[in-house]
């Protein structure tokens, strides 16, 4: 098994995380830092921990205001840049996609354009 030094996660549960996190800011504080209705709506540390438990997005939002609260500086910022990295590339593919789905505009011709292009095709003037 290899050891986890630059961890600041390693050995603790999610359960033990969220505790924690409610502790210190509360689960006002907590949905105000991170916008998941499990923390907004009715929250309590079951339905949380199901929730996290099936979104990794949320669990990383989690982890890294766990890690920039309570762990090392150094790691929590090197864990917030790569959590960052990561939803960067994912918005910018995402901005590709719907650029990729509209339709080029067309170009329209000038009149004379279309008389030129109406008679190559039909040997008819316009």
């Amino acid at each position: 098994m290899t050891e986890q030094i630059n961890n600041p996660l390693h050995g603790l549960t999610l359960e033990a995380i969220l505790t924690q996190l409610v502790e210190h800011y509360g689960w006002d504080g907590l949905g105000q830092r991170i916008d998941i209705r499990c923390f907004t709506v009715d929250p309590s540390i079951k339905s949380s921990l199901k929730f996290l438990r099936k979104t990794q997005w949320a669990r990383d939002k989690v982890e890294g205001l766990y890690v920039a609260t309570f762990a090392d500086r150094k790691a929590a910022k090197a864990f917030k840049q790569k959590t960052t990295m990561a939803k960067s590339r994912t918005d910018k593919d995402r901005i590709d996609n719907n650029r990729a789905k509209k339709p080029a505009p067309r170009k329209t011709l000038e009149k004379k354009d279309q008389a030129t292009q109406n008679k190559s095709i039909w040997n008819k003037p316009s």
